[in-house]
């Protein structure tokens, strides 16, 4: 379920969806992630936000469908 949103984040968002790799599978720091993606802090740490609140509404919607429901 993961590996399918984190797909479909690259193609909406291919950044965010590189920074979620980052900081969350290789466990970087927000300035690490940054220097590596070639973006200032302050720009990484608004696309992790919105990265992030996308890849968790994206699995809620995945996880309520899964369970059958239709909300």
């Amino acid at each position: 379920m993961v590996n399918e949103a984190m797909e479909k984040l690259i193609h909406i968002d291919e950044m965010g969806a590189k920074l979620i790799k980052l900081r969350f599978f290789a466990g970087l720091a927000n300035v690490q992630a940054a220097k590596i993606l070639g973006m200032s802090e302050r720009t990484a740490k608004r696309t992790w936000a919105y990265a992030r609140a996308w890849l968790h509404e994206e699995l809620n919607r995945m996880l309520q469908y899964s369970c059958g429901e239709d909300n």
